[in-house]
Protein backbone atom coordinates (compact mmCIF):
# COMPACT_ATOMS: atom_id res chain seq x y z
CA UNK A 1 0.00 0.00 0.00
CA UNK A 2 1.41 3.46 -1.09
CA UNK A 3 1.71 5.99 1.92
CA UNK A 4 0.13 9.24 1.21
CA UNK A 5 2.36 11.79 0.27
CA UNK A 6 3.23 15.70 1.35
CA UNK A 7 4.53 18.06 -0.45
CA UNK A 8 6.51 20.75 0.89
CA UNK A 9 7.29 23.77 -1.90
CA UNK A 10 9.73 25.86 0.27
CA UNK A 11 12.65 25.38 2.97
CA UNK A 12 12.23 25.48 5.78
CA UNK A 13 14.42 25.23 9.39
CA UNK A 14 15.42 21.67 10.62
CA UNK A 15 13.18 22.28 13.62
CA UNK A 16 9.91 23.17 11.54
CA UNK A 17 10.35 19.90 9.48
CA UNK A 18 11.19 17.23 13.12
CA UNK A 19 8.20 18.62 14.02
CA UNK A 20 6.42 17.89 10.59
CA UNK A 21 7.78 14.80 10.49
CA UNK A 22 6.92 13.55 13.95
CA UNK A 23 3.66 13.92 12.96
CA UNK A 24 3.65 12.51 9.38
CA UNK A 25 5.71 9.38 10.56
CA UNK A 26 3.45 7.08 8.05
CA UNK A 27 4.05 9.82 5.18
CA UNK A 28 6.20 10.35 2.48
CA UNK A 29 7.16 13.58 2.98
CA UNK A 30 9.24 15.32 0.36
CA UNK A 31 10.96 18.59 0.42
CA UNK A 32 11.93 20.52 -2.51
CA UNK A 33 12.00 24.00 -4.30
CA UNK A 34 12.61 22.83 -8.14
CA UNK A 35 10.03 22.60 -10.71
CA UNK A 36 10.75 19.22 -11.87
CA UNK A 37 10.82 17.72 -8.80
CA UNK A 38 7.07 19.31 -8.20
CA UNK A 39 6.26 17.64 -11.58
CA UNK A 40 7.49 14.53 -10.65
CA UNK A 41 5.52 14.53 -7.09
CA UNK A 42 2.11 16.07 -8.73
CA UNK A 43 0.57 13.16 -9.27
CA UNK A 44 0.52 11.47 -6.44
CA UNK A 45 0.51 13.82 -3.46
CA UNK A 46 -2.10 14.20 -0.75
CA UNK A 47 -1.23 17.51 0.57
CA UNK A 48 0.86 20.27 -1.14
CA UNK A 49 2.77 22.75 1.62
CA UNK A 50 2.91 26.02 0.18
CA UNK A 51 1.50 26.94 -3.33
CA UNK A 52 3.06 27.85 -6.52
CA UNK A 53 1.81 29.09 -9.31
CA UNK A 54 3.43 25.86 -11.59
CA UNK A 55 0.48 23.97 -10.09
CA UNK A 56 -1.84 26.08 -11.60
CA UNK A 57 -0.97 24.80 -15.16
CA UNK A 58 -0.44 21.49 -13.98
CA UNK A 59 -3.75 21.04 -12.33
CA UNK A 60 -5.00 18.09 -14.68
CA UNK A 61 -1.54 15.99 -12.89
CA UNK A 62 -2.97 16.58 -9.06
CA UNK A 63 -4.99 13.86 -9.36
CA UNK A 64 -4.53 12.73 -5.57
CA UNK A 65 -4.68 16.26 -4.12
CA UNK A 66 -6.96 16.89 -1.36
CA UNK A 67 -5.07 19.85 0.67
CA UNK A 68 -3.60 22.57 -0.16
CA UNK A 69 -1.70 25.25 3.02
CA UNK A 70 -1.07 28.71 1.06
CA UNK A 71 2.15 30.55 2.28
CA UNK A 72 -0.39 33.49 1.88
CA UNK A 73 -3.00 35.38 3.59
CA UNK A 74 -4.80 35.75 0.19
CA UNK A 75 -5.74 33.06 -1.95
CA UNK A 76 -7.10 35.21 -5.43
CA UNK A 77 -4.11 34.75 -7.45
CA UNK A 78 -5.22 30.29 -7.08
CA UNK A 79 -7.69 28.47 -9.43
CA UNK A 80 -10.06 28.73 -6.89
CA UNK A 81 -13.11 27.41 -8.98
CA UNK A 82 -11.47 24.42 -10.53
CA UNK A 83 -10.15 23.60 -7.07
CA UNK A 84 -13.58 23.71 -5.52
CA UNK A 85 -14.76 21.40 -8.33
CA UNK A 86 -12.04 18.84 -7.64
CA UNK A 87 -13.39 19.17 -3.81
CA UNK A 88 -9.87 20.56 -3.04
CA UNK A 89 -9.63 22.12 0.68
CA UNK A 90 -7.60 24.94 1.00
CA UNK A 91 -6.21 26.96 3.86
CA UNK A 92 -4.89 29.94 4.01
CA UNK A 93 -1.89 31.76 5.94
CA UNK A 94 -4.21 34.43 7.56
CA UNK A 95 -3.45 35.19 11.36
CA UNK A 96 0.31 35.22 10.36
CA UNK A 97 0.54 39.19 9.17
CA UNK A 98 -1.37 40.30 12.52
CA UNK A 99 1.88 41.65 14.43
CA UNK A 100 4.18 42.66 11.36
CA UNK A 101 1.49 43.97 9.36
CA UNK A 102 -0.26 45.78 12.26
CA UNK A 103 3.00 47.39 13.10
CA UNK A 104 3.51 48.46 9.60
CA UNK A 105 0.09 50.19 9.15
CA UNK A 106 1.20 52.35 11.93
CA UNK A 107 4.30 53.45 11.21
CA UNK A 108 2.60 54.69 7.92
CA UNK A 109 0.19 56.29 9.56
CA UNK A 110 2.84 57.43 12.30
CA UNK A 111 5.08 58.62 9.27
CA UNK A 112 2.13 60.42 7.29
CA UNK A 113 1.30 62.47 10.75
CA UNK A 114 4.43 63.25 11.99
CA UNK A 115 5.76 63.96 8.54
CA UNK A 116 8.41 61.43 9.38
CA UNK A 117 9.00 60.48 5.17
CA UNK A 118 9.47 64.23 4.38
CA UNK A 119 12.24 64.41 6.96
CA UNK A 120 13.98 61.87 5.71
CA UNK A 121 13.91 62.74 2.16
CA UNK A 122 15.31 66.13 3.67
CA UNK A 123 18.07 64.22 5.29
CA UNK A 124 19.23 63.00 2.05
CA UNK A 125 19.67 66.32 0.58
CA UNK A 126 20.68 67.97 4.31
CA UNK A 127 18.02 69.82 4.33
CA UNK A 128 16.75 71.56 7.71
CA UNK A 129 12.84 72.36 7.45
CA UNK A 130 9.94 72.35 9.57
CA UNK A 131 7.83 71.30 6.63
CA UNK A 132 4.97 72.75 8.72
CA UNK A 133 4.43 69.89 11.09
CA UNK A 134 1.10 70.26 13.35
CA UNK A 135 -1.11 67.05 13.22
CA UNK A 136 -1.29 64.18 15.96
CA UNK A 137 -2.77 61.14 16.03
CA UNK A 138 -4.19 60.69 19.38
CA UNK A 139 -7.94 61.20 20.29
CA UNK A 140 -8.79 60.55 15.76
CA UNK A 141 -10.86 58.43 14.37
CA UNK A 142 -9.60 55.46 12.70
CA UNK A 143 -12.11 53.90 10.24
CA UNK A 144 -10.69 49.89 9.34
CA UNK A 145 -12.04 48.15 6.69
CA UNK A 146 -12.21 44.26 7.06
CA UNK A 147 -11.60 43.63 10.74
CA UNK A 148 -9.73 40.21 10.46
CA UNK A 149 -7.00 38.94 12.63
CA UNK A 150 -5.12 42.20 10.81
CA UNK A 151 -8.05 44.65 11.78
CA UNK A 152 -8.52 43.04 14.93
CA UNK A 153 -4.91 43.93 16.32
CA UNK A 154 -4.72 47.25 14.45
CA UNK A 155 -8.04 48.39 16.58
CA UNK A 156 -6.18 46.95 19.81
CA UNK A 157 -3.34 49.42 19.26
CA UNK A 158 -5.31 52.12 18.25
CA UNK A 159 -6.82 52.33 21.36
CA UNK A 160 -3.59 52.84 23.08
CA UNK A 161 -3.75 56.06 21.49
CA UNK A 162 -6.81 56.88 22.43
CA UNK A 163 -8.78 56.14 18.90
CA UNK A 164 -11.84 55.99 18.21
CA UNK A 165 -12.18 52.63 16.35
CA UNK A 166 -14.86 52.19 13.90
CA UNK A 167 -15.15 48.85 12.00
CA UNK A 168 -16.19 47.52 8.31
CA UNK A 169 -16.71 43.71 8.54
CA UNK A 170 -19.05 41.53 5.56
CA UNK A 171 -20.74 39.90 9.23
CA UNK A 172 -21.31 43.72 11.10
CA UNK A 173 -20.53 41.07 14.32
CA UNK A 174 -19.24 43.06 17.17
CA UNK A 175 -15.22 42.84 17.84
CA UNK A 176 -13.39 44.16 21.09
CA UNK A 177 -11.66 47.52 20.70
CA UNK A 178 -14.23 48.34 17.52
CA UNK A 179 -16.46 50.99 18.71
CA UNK A 180 -18.58 50.86 16.09
CA UNK A 181 -19.35 48.00 13.74
CA UNK A 182 -20.93 48.13 10.48
CA UNK A 183 -21.29 45.41 7.14
CA UNK A 184 -19.93 46.75 3.77
CA UNK A 185 -22.63 48.27 2.52
CA UNK A 186 -22.36 51.02 4.90
CA UNK A 187 -18.70 52.09 3.58
CA UNK A 188 -20.17 55.18 2.62
CA UNK A 189 -21.79 56.55 5.90
CA UNK A 190 -18.86 56.03 7.82
CA UNK A 191 -15.94 57.66 5.51
CA UNK A 192 -16.75 61.11 6.32
CA UNK A 193 -16.03 60.24 10.18
CA UNK A 194 -12.73 58.86 9.55
CA UNK A 195 -9.07 60.72 9.96
CA UNK A 196 -8.05 57.43 8.83
CA UNK A 197 -9.15 54.99 6.29
CA UNK A 198 -7.28 51.65 7.22
CA UNK A 199 -8.12 48.59 3.96
CA UNK A 200 -7.10 45.17 5.51
CA UNK A 201 -9.75 43.53 3.06
CA UNK A 202 -9.38 40.52 0.99
CA UNK A 203 -9.66 41.09 -3.44
CA UNK A 204 -13.32 39.10 -4.12
CA UNK A 205 -15.42 40.38 -6.54
CA UNK A 206 -17.22 42.48 -3.66
CA UNK A 207 -14.06 44.56 -2.90
CA UNK A 208 -12.05 45.16 -6.23
CA UNK A 209 -12.15 48.72 -6.89
CA UNK A 210 -14.43 49.22 -3.81
CA UNK A 211 -13.00 52.54 -3.11
CA UNK A 212 -13.39 54.64 -6.42
CA UNK A 213 -13.29 58.67 -6.37
CA UNK A 214 -16.57 58.43 -5.18
CA UNK A 215 -15.04 56.98 -1.90
CA UNK A 216 -12.26 59.44 -1.67
CA UNK A 217 -14.35 62.17 -2.28
CA UNK A 218 -16.49 61.42 0.72
CA UNK A 219 -13.26 61.31 3.12
CA UNK A 220 -12.11 64.04 4.94
CA UNK A 221 -9.43 66.22 2.75
CA UNK A 222 -8.01 66.16 6.20
CA UNK A 223 -7.64 62.42 6.10
CA UNK A 224 -4.96 59.32 5.31
CA UNK A 225 -5.44 56.21 3.80
CA UNK A 226 -3.64 53.26 4.36
CA UNK A 227 -4.26 50.15 2.04
CA UNK A 228 -2.04 46.84 2.81
CA UNK A 229 -5.14 44.43 1.62
CA UNK A 230 -4.78 44.28 -1.90
CA UNK A 231 -4.32 46.87 -4.95
CA UNK A 232 -7.13 45.93 -6.97
CA UNK A 233 -9.57 47.06 -4.13
CA UNK A 234 -8.48 50.54 -5.31
CA UNK A 235 -8.86 52.20 -8.39
CA UNK A 236 -5.16 53.57 -8.42
CA UNK A 237 -6.27 56.52 -11.27
CA UNK A 238 -8.57 58.00 -8.54
CA UNK A 239 -6.67 58.00 -6.05
CA UNK A 240 -3.86 59.48 -7.78
CA UNK A 241 -6.71 62.34 -8.70
CA UNK A 242 -7.90 62.53 -5.29
CA UNK A 243 -4.12 62.95 -3.72
CA UNK A 244 -3.55 65.62 -6.76
CA UNK A 245 -6.44 67.32 -5.80
CA UNK A 246 -5.96 67.46 -2.35
CA UNK A 247 -9.67 65.18 -1.48
CA UNK A 248 -7.21 63.21 0.92
CA UNK A 249 -4.28 64.34 2.46
CA UNK A 250 -2.15 61.73 2.39
CA UNK A 251 -1.59 57.78 1.36
CA UNK A 252 0.48 54.91 2.80
CA UNK A 253 0.30 52.28 0.03
CA UNK A 254 1.34 48.24 0.71
CA UNK A 255 0.09 47.19 -2.20
CA UNK A 256 -0.60 48.09 -5.78
CA UNK A 257 -2.55 47.21 -8.98
CA UNK A 258 0.28 46.25 -10.70
CA UNK A 259 3.26 44.74 -8.83
CA UNK A 260 6.04 46.05 -9.14
CA UNK A 261 4.64 49.80 -9.54
CA UNK A 262 5.18 50.67 -12.92
CA UNK A 263 8.10 53.33 -13.03
CA UNK A 264 5.90 55.69 -14.16
CA UNK A 265 2.72 56.13 -12.06
CA UNK A 266 3.02 58.84 -10.72
CA UNK A 267 2.11 57.60 -7.31
CA UNK A 268 6.01 57.68 -6.91
CA UNK A 269 6.84 61.47 -7.23
CA UNK A 270 3.77 62.49 -4.83
CA UNK A 271 4.97 64.02 -1.47
CA UNK A 272 2.07 63.12 0.05
CA UNK A 273 2.27 59.51 -0.79
CA UNK A 274 4.12 56.90 1.38
CA UNK A 275 5.32 53.14 -1.24
CA UNK A 276 6.31 50.12 0.47
CA UNK A 277 7.40 47.43 -1.62
CA UNK A 278 4.69 44.64 -0.32
CA UNK A 279 6.61 43.88 2.42
CA UNK A 280 4.24 44.69 5.17
CA UNK A 281 3.69 41.20 5.82
CA UNK A 282 7.34 40.16 6.28
CA UNK A 283 8.96 38.89 9.43
CA UNK A 284 11.29 37.01 11.05
CA UNK A 285 8.67 34.13 12.24
CA UNK A 286 6.83 33.90 9.39
CA UNK A 287 7.69 30.23 8.79
CA UNK A 288 7.25 28.99 12.33
CA UNK A 289 3.67 30.69 11.97
CA UNK A 290 2.32 29.00 9.19
CA UNK A 291 3.95 25.72 10.20
CA UNK A 292 3.23 25.87 14.29
CA UNK A 293 -0.24 27.74 14.48
CA UNK A 294 -1.57 26.47 11.26
CA UNK A 295 -0.34 23.59 9.30
CA UNK A 296 0.29 21.25 12.00
CA UNK A 297 -2.53 21.69 13.83
CA UNK A 298 -4.98 21.21 10.57
CA UNK A 299 -2.45 18.49 10.08
CA UNK A 300 -3.70 16.34 12.88
CA UNK A 301 -7.18 16.88 12.22
CA UNK A 302 -6.91 16.21 8.37
CA UNK A 303 -4.74 12.59 9.43
CA UNK A 304 -7.51 11.74 12.00
CA UNK A 305 -10.23 12.73 9.23
CA UNK A 306 -11.43 15.49 10.97
CA UNK A 307 -12.88 18.92 9.56
CA UNK A 308 -9.90 21.70 9.16
CA UNK A 309 -10.59 24.46 11.47
CA UNK A 310 -8.07 26.81 10.99
CA UNK A 311 -8.20 28.92 7.97
CA UNK A 312 -10.24 26.74 6.10
CA UNK A 313 -11.37 28.51 3.34
CA UNK A 314 -15.06 29.70 2.05
CA UNK A 315 -15.32 29.11 -1.78
CA UNK A 316 -18.38 30.60 -2.02
CA UNK A 317 -16.58 33.78 0.19
CA UNK A 318 -13.33 33.58 -2.09
CA UNK A 319 -11.60 33.51 1.16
Amino acid sequence: MNKSKLLITRPLEDHLLEQIREVAQDWDVVITDEAEQWKHHAKDTDVILGWRKFFDDNLDSLNSLKWIQTWSAGVNTLPLKELANNNVRVTSANGVHSYPISETIFALMLSLTRNIHTYIKNQVKKKWDGEDIKLEMHGKTVGVIGVGAIGKETAKIAKAFGMKVIGIRHSGKPEDHVDEMYTTDKLDDILPECDYVVITLPLTEETNQLFKREQFQKMKDSAFLINIGRGEIIKEADLVAALSAGEILGAGLDVFEKEPLDESSPLWEMDNCIITPHTSGSTEHYDKRVVEEIFLPNFKKFIEGQKLDINLVDYHKGY
